[in-house]
């Protein structure tokens, strides 16, 4: 079993050409990129969802103001 853990803990980095990067560096690239996209999935969601209530209000009318027209006069 010890065998094992030592050939485990020697072969846990990424093996490129001129460098190694160790799997838990990864791991934590990994998670903060997974974290980070999670929290600008909500800030979009909830920017969506303002911009898409303000645009109600604006089509619904209710700040829109009164024009007042002509009143149609008739003298001929």
């Amino acid at each position: 079993m010890s065998s094992f853990n030592s050939k485990s803990s020697t072969n846990s980095d990424l093996n490129l050409v001129l460098f190694s990067i160790p799997q838990s560096f990864l791991l934590q690239v990994g998670t903060t990129s997974v974290l980070m996209l999670l929290l600008a999935e909500k800030a979009t969601a909830q920017t969506l969802q303002a911009i898409g209530e303000a645009t109600e209000e604006i089509f619904r009318g209710d700040r829109l103001p009164i024009l007042d027209f002509p009143e149609n006069n008739l003298e001929n």
